[in-house]
């Protein structure tokens, strides 16, 4: 069974380097070889700053979510770099970085949690309590992060939301762009023209930040979340109980 998660070292700054270049945990994370021990291990050699590389089109929230505390917990600045895509539990493992920047052609895409299980209909209830507990959970990620709303948080997961390089870093949700030019810096206030107080203001339209960060369902679209979606496994809602259980302690 493979790991999902690689490390490599800088030739020129001689700093390891953390990779996710894939799904986050594909097969299992809570198995006999590919478990949070073997990754806190191996993250507990490293010192110093780390920065973390992520392509990933998202995959287990449980693992996402261990994974960005062992990361918030690191001794050492963590700066996490978006060079692909960092989806759906990708984006969570992004929320981690002390600083994150993403490619100008990243993409970051948040939504809502989701689980294929079975049983009976108390079985169902305890599902849907378990994916509202895990949406408010990852919420916690991204309100930590950029300072917007839970509401405002919510309602994105709720349209599935992708977002580009310049709308994640308005939105706070990362800090920069990789290769711009110096630091990032607060988008320019525009002078208002001067205007007779005696003319009447006409309304400009407004643009709906909420449409606009959000692709339509198009074919585009459904051909890039057909290439992106992992599949899903059904799953007893009781031990998706205590793997939230375990995020608890």
């Amino acid at each position: 069974m493979n790991k999902f998660w690689n490390w490599v070292r800088n030739e020129d700054t001689g700093s390891a380097e953390l990779i996710f270049n894939g799904p986050i945990s594909e097969d299992t994370w809570f198995g006999d070889e590919i478990t949070p021990a073997m990754f806190r291990n191996e993250l507990a050699k490293i010192s110093g700053d780390l920065t973390v590389w992520l392509n990933s089109p998202g995959g287990d929230v449980f693992a996402a979510s261990q994974i960005y505390t062992m990361l918030r917990n690191h001794k050492g600045k963590v700066t996490v770099k978006i060079d692909g895509i960092a989806a759906s539990a990708a984006s969570v493992v992004a929320m981690a970085g002390d600083e994150t920047l993403i490619a100008p052609t990243g993409m970051l895409m948040i939504h809502n949690p989701s689980t294929v299980a079975f049983g009976n209909k108390e079985a169902m209830q305890k599902a849907i309590e378990l994916l509202d507990e895990v949406k408010e959970s990852i919420i916690n990620a991204y309100e930590e992060k950029s300072g917007l709303s839970r509401s405002k948080i919510a309602r994105m997961m709720d349209e599935e939301t992708w977002l580009n390089a310049k709308k994640a870093q308005s939105l706070g949700l990362v800090d920069g762009i990789l290769f711009a030019s110096g630091q990032p810096q607060p988008k320019p206030e525009e002078d208002e023209p001067d205007e007779d107080e005696n003319t009447p203001k006409q309304d400009e339209p407004k643009e709906d930040t909420l449409t606009a960060m959000s692709y339509s369902r198009a074919a585009t679209m459904q051909s890039l979340m057909q290439k992106v979606s992992a599949e899903h496994k059904g799953t007893p809602v009781d031990q998706l109980m205590s793997r939230l259980n375990l995020l608890k302690y």
